[in-house]
């Protein structure tokens, strides 16, 4: 007999293997499964998990490379479970590990945090605390958005923690993930624009 205790596993399970089935009918060769190395609190390394959303090997000829609009490395089956943030379900098992929460600044790689703790130096103040699975900046923004208003995000949350915070995050999280928006990756534009500003701050042709 069924009960609602039973529901939240079950749908889980049911979420995984639907995912599983569609990464390997488009790629039977693939892996179903993603590991990077991200820093955690107090920038201990581990290993996060995520459904495969790009092709294989998509970093080993250009390095770390942060996601774009209209990424042609996202595969079909990609660009779906990053809209509903399916690809994130496997970090499920990060939270049990306990290298992350439910809730709290996003883990990133530690290629990226050195390069913006050198533009914000404000950035490794994230990593005091235990990174989320969601967060006050994937509620109030997008992928996209700037990293300076990510970090306002990131920093107003640890500065003002409460128990309800989070229960609100987690809560609106819900309503982000019908918002294909919030998945799209950074605008190469903006990125380009970022990389040609001389020392005046002026944007160079």
């Amino acid at each position: 007999m069924w009960s609602h205790r039973h529901l939240p596993s079950s749908v889980l399970r049911r979420c995984f293997l639907l995912v599983a089935i569609l990464i390997k009918l488009e790629d039977p060769k693939g892996s179903i499964i993603y590991k990077q190395e991200r820093l955690g609190k107090d920038n201990k390394p581990f290993m996060i998990y995520k459904f495969r959303s790009m092709v294989e090997g998509a970093e080993k000829k250009t390095g770390p490379v942060l996601a774009t609009q209209n990424d042609d490395r996202i595969t079909k089956v990609g660009k779906f479970i990053r809209a509903t943030r399916l690809d994130e379900l496997p970090q499920l098992f990060n939270v049990l590990k306990g290298d992350m929460s439910l809730v709290g600044p996003r883990p990133e790689r530690s290629f990226f945090i050195e390069q913006l703790s050198k533009e914000h130096l404000d950035y490794a103040y994230r990593n005091t605390v235990q990174p989320g699975i969601t967060g006050y900046a994937q509620i109030m923004g997008k992928y996209s958005t700037e990293a300076e208003d990510k970090l306002r995000f990131d920093l107003y949350y640890i500065r003002n923690y409460t128990f309800w915070l989070d229960i609100v995050i987690m809560l609106k999280t819900f309503t982000v993930l019908l918002d294909k928006t919030k998945a799209e990756g950074t605008d190469s534009k903006k990125k380009w624009k970022r990389a040609s500003k001389n020392k005046d701050g002026n944007v160079t042709a």
